[in-house]
Formats: structure tokens, sequence, C-alpha cells
């Protein structure tokens, strides 16, 4: 579990977050969403630490974040995932050695039990035989697949996607939505994801927390989406034919 209390945040004056509080669950999928320019990447980086907020507190699992020391914060980092938005993988290094990097870089382990933790998750996540090939040499719904096995290769307690389905066609962003939603519950990780992609709101929202001017301007389930009397969340959600169609029928039934 994340908490988060009264978050603000201001460059030079103006203020990108302000006030948000909410709570991000264990096992469940997380979203952020909002327009561009509404906070999402900053909430995201004051998350991570990679931003100070500028009061507030965030915990994870009831220990506070904000007065933990570096080197309370650097073991913190190894329970956590990422998996980034242009997937972010070495192109000189292999499927395999892209995933074993985490491990060689923060654990003792000896080369074999690394590589073995490798192919577990590379079993998990439907990449068998891509273990010698290199990210040029496979498709984007496959890099994003090596992207989460390396971001879980350490059993997080915390997964962080930035635009997981960014770039990607429609059929295989949702296969992607949905492992890393089975992976989300299988390993009973808080994950927190930060998306644009409605068709993700619709499929794995199982909580959304609607920013707008660095606010937090709604909060809830994909279920609660389609009964909102919130006009930001529902003119963002529903800008499209096709979603204001998909909730027409979903309020008949």
């Amino acid at each position: 579990m994340i908490k988060v209390k009264n978050i603000s945040k201001a460059f030079d004056g103006i203020k990108v977050l302000n006030q948000i509080s909410t709570v991000f669950d264990k096992g469940k999928t997380n979203l952020i969403i909002g327009q561009s320019g509404s906070g999402k990447t900053v909430f995201i980086k004051c998350l991570l630490g990679l931003i100070e907020s500028d009061s507030g507190y965030i915990e994870f699992d009831n220990k506070a974040f904000n007065t933990m020391s570096i080197k309370e914060r650097s073991i913190l980092r190894q329970e956590v995932g990422m998996v980034f938005q242009g997937s972010a993988l070495f192109d000189s290094m292999t499927v395999e050695e892209n995933i074993m990097f985490p491990m060689q870089m923060f654990t003792n382990k000896e080369e074999s039990e690394v590589r073995d933790q490798a192919n577990i998750v590379i079993k998990r996540v439907n990449l068998i035989n891509a273990n010698e090939k290199y990210p040029d040499e496979i498709s984007g719904g496959m890099k994003k697949r090596v992207a989460i096995a390396r971001a879980i290769v350490m059993n997080p307690k915390y997964l962080f996607c930035d635009e997981p389905n960014s770039g990607l066609d429609p059929k295989t962003a949702i296969l992607i939505d949905n492992l890393i939603q089975e992976i989300t519950e299988e390993y009973n990780i808080t994950t927190v994801i930060n998306t644009h992609d409605m068709n993700s709101v619709m499929e794995i929202g199982k909580k959304i927390v609607f920013l707008q001017n660095g606010k937090k301007a709604w909060e809830g389930t994909k279920e609660d989406i389609f009964n909102t009397d919130n006009k930001a969340v529902s003119n963002f959600v529903y800008s499209s034919d096709l979603f204001k169609k998909v909730r027409e029928v979903y309020l008949k039934t």
C-alpha cells in the first residue's frame, strides 16, 4: 500500500500539484489519468523520490518516505519495479541480459541464480525462445514484455508503469494491460500506472485517480466512472463517440 497525504509541489511559484491525497492498494491496478499538464508525471516522480514534494507526506506500507535516510531510500528502491514509457532497454544487451541487469546491479547472487530467476520471469511473460535476441530484433509488444519482466525480476513490492501502452496497437495494448493486472494480483504488488489510454481505464481500472490542474478532481473504479456526475472526468473519459456509446450500453444493462 502507498498512502499519499496533501502532496503539493511548485516550480518557480507555479503550483503543479495541490494538496493531493489518496491511497494505492496492494494487489490492485491503480491508474493515474488526466490531460497533459495535469501533474501526472510530477506526481509519479514525487512518489519515486525523483522530485521532492514541497509539503505533505508519502508512506510505503506505513513507512514514512519523506523522512527516510539516503540508505533507507536506497533499500526501498530495490523493492520498486519500473516500466518506462519507451521500455528503456539496453540495445547492446540481449533480452536475457536486460532482465538480469537489476539483479547483477543490486544483489550479490551467483550468476547461475540470476540467470535462473531471469528465465522464470521470461516464461511468466511468455517470452520463450527470445533470450538471445536483441531489442531491435523484437516487436514493440515483446519489448514491453521484456520491460515488465525486468521490472518484476527482483520480486518488487511496488510496480510503477509510465504509459505502458504507448506506441502499441490496440490488441497488443490489451494484452499488456491484462499481463500487468495478472502480475499485480499474482505477486500481490502495489501497482501504479500513469496512462492516457482509456481502454486501460475500462479494462483494468481497479482504482482510478483523475488529476486536473494539479488537483485530484475525482477518484473511483472503472464501474464508478460510468455512473459519475463529475463533469470534468466524464468529459475527459468520454471525449470520443466510441466511449460515449460504451457508456450508454452500460447504463442500459
